[in-house]
C-alpha cells in the first residue's frame, strides 16, 4: 500500500497485535500438538471435539491450519523462535495427515496446507512442508470434474448428494494449486484452478453481484444446474462470509492469472459488501440483515473482507480507488479492534468475538472462531507491515 496510514491507526494496530500475541501465548501450553475447536464455547476455545473415533484435539476438520497460521504470523512479527518451533511441529502433523489421508475428502485442503505448509516452506525452506503441500495439491486435483471444470466441495466423488457441488469458499483453496504450478513447473494445477474460478465467476455470482453459497453442476454434461445455500438465510440471500470469501478469493485468481474479469468482479463484490454493511461497518451474518434486525454479526466475514480489500489496493492503478478501499478497510478494522476484539476481555482465549459459524446449523453463533481470529491477525499484519508477503 502506497497511501499513508494515520499514526493513531498504526498505534491502535500495534496495541491490538500485542494483545493478540498475549492470547496466543496464553494458548501455547494447551494447543502445542493439539488443536482448538472450530469455535469457542462461551468465548473460550476447548480442545477440538472427538470426531471419527480420534482423540480430542486431533488434526481433523477444515480449520486447524488457522491456528498454525496464527503461529507463523506471530513468528514473523516477533522473530521469536518458539513460534517457529511449535508451528514446525504442527507441520509434521499436517504431513502425516495428508500421507495417511485423514479427513481429506473435501476441497479445504487449500486452507489446511497453505497456512500450515506453504507458509512454512516460504519462511523456513522446510522440505517436509513443501512435500506435504504438493501431496495435498495432488489430492485436491482428484476432486476436479473435467466437463463442468470445477472442484467438488464435499464428500467422496461418487456421493450422489455432493456430486458436482461447489461452494464459494473454494476460491480460497485455489492458491495451493497456483503455488504448486509455480514450484513444480507443471501447468495443470494452474489451469484447473483458473477454470474453476472462471466457472464460479460465471455461475455462482449473481447479476446483482451477490453470491450463492453453493452451486451444482452436471458432471456428465458439464451444464450448470442451480444455486443453494447451506449457511445463508435463504437460497437467494447473500451469506456475508461467502461474499467475503468471494472478494478475497477472486482476487487471488486475478493475482495468479492476471485475468481482468477477476479484478472486475472483485471490485463489484466489494462494493456490494460495503453498501450492505451496518453503521459500525461489521457485517451481520447475512447481508440481507442490518441494524434493527436483531440478528447476530459475523465479525469473521468483515475480517476476511478487510484482508481482501487491503490486498486489492495493491492491484489498482487509480489512486482515488486505492485510497477509497484502503480507507474503508481501515474503518472496518478499527471497529473490529475497538468493538469486537478481546483486548478488554481477559476471560476469553480468542482474538475476535461475535462471529457466526452456521446460524441455520445453530453452530458457533455469537462465538469466536479460528478463521476469524486468523484473518483479524492477518489484517493487523497487513496494516502494520505493508510489505508483508502473504502466504496465499
Amino acid at each position: 500500500m502506497n497511501i499513508n496510514i494515520p499514526t493513531n491507526t498504526l498505534d491502535l494496530v500495534q496495541r491490538a497485535f500485542q494483545g493478540a500475541l498475549a492470547k496466543i501465548d496464553q494458548n501455547l501450553p494447551h494447543f502445542r500438538r493439539l488443536f482448538p475447536d472450530d469455535t469457542t464455547r462461551n468465548n473460550v476455545y476447548p480442545l477440538r471435539k472427538n470426531r471419527q473415533g480420534v482423540e480430542d484435539g486431533s488434526n481433523i476438520g477444515w480449520t486447524t491450519s488457522f491456528w498454525t497460521g496464527m503461529l507463523w504470523l506471530a513468528y514473523e512479527w516477533t522473530q521469536d523462535i518458539k513460534y517457529q518451533q511449535i508451528a514446525l511441529e504442527q507441520v509434521q502433523d499436517f504431513a502425516k495427515r495428508i500421507q495417511d489421508r485423514v479427513d481429506v475428502d473435501h476441497h479445504d485442503l487449500g486452507f489446511l496446507y497453505t497456512l500450515s505448509c506453504v507458509s512454512a516452506h516460504q519462511l523456513t525452506g522446510s522440505e517436509i512442508a513443501k512435500r506435504a503441500a504438493l501431496n495435498a495439491a495432488d489430492y485436491l486435483l482428484t476432486r476436479f470434474w473435467e466437463k463442468p471444470g470445477i472442484i467438488q466441495a464435499w464428500g467422496t466423488m461418487d456421493n450422489p448428494q455432493q456430486r458436482g457441488r461447489t461452494i464459494i469458499d473454494s476460491l480460497m483453496n485455489l492458491p495451493l494449486l497456483y503455488w504448486a504450478s509455480q514450484v513444480t513447473g507443471d501447468p495443470q494445477y494452474h489451469q484447473k484452478a483458473h477454470r474453476h474460478a472462471e466457472q464460479l465467476r460465471k455461475y455462482q455470482v449473481r447479476e446483482d453481484f451477490t453470491t450463492y453459497h453453493t452451486y451444482y453442476f452436471d458432471t456428465e454434461t458439464g451444464s450448470p444446474r442451480f444455486g443453494q445455500t447451506a449457511q445463508g438465510a435463504a437460497d437467494n440471500s447473500c451469506w456475508a462470509r461467502g461474499q467475503a470469501w468471494a472478494i478475497y478469493g477472486f482476487l487471488f485468481s486475478y493475482i495468479y492469472t492476471k485475468d481482468p474479469a477477476f479484478l472486475d468482479v472483485t471490485l463489484k463484490l466489494t462494493d456490494y459488501f460495503l453498501a450492505h454493511s451496518p453503521a459500525d461497518r461489521v457485517a451481520y451474518w447475512d447481508l440481507i440483515f442490518n441494524d434493527g434486525s436483531g440478528e447476530e454479526r459475523d465479525s469473521s466475514a468483515s475480517a476476511i473482507a478487510v484482508c481482501g480489500m487491503l490486498e486489492l489496493t495493491k492491484w489498482l492503478s487509480d489512486p482515488t480507488a486505492k485510497a477509497f478501499y484502503q480507507a474503508e478497510a481501515i474503518k472496518i478494522l478499527e471497529s473490529l479492534i475497538q468493538n469486537y476484539s478481546t483486548l478488554e476481555h481477559p476471560e476469553s482465549n480468542a482474538l475476535l468475538l461475535h462471529g457466526v459459524y452456521s446460524k441455520p446449523g445453530k453452530n458457533g453463533v455469537d462465538e469466536a472462531n479460528l478463521w476469524g481470529d486468523y484473518y483479524y491477525l492477518e489484517a493487523l499484519m497487513r496494516v502494520a507491515r505493508p510489505n508483508w508477503k502473504m502466504y496465499w
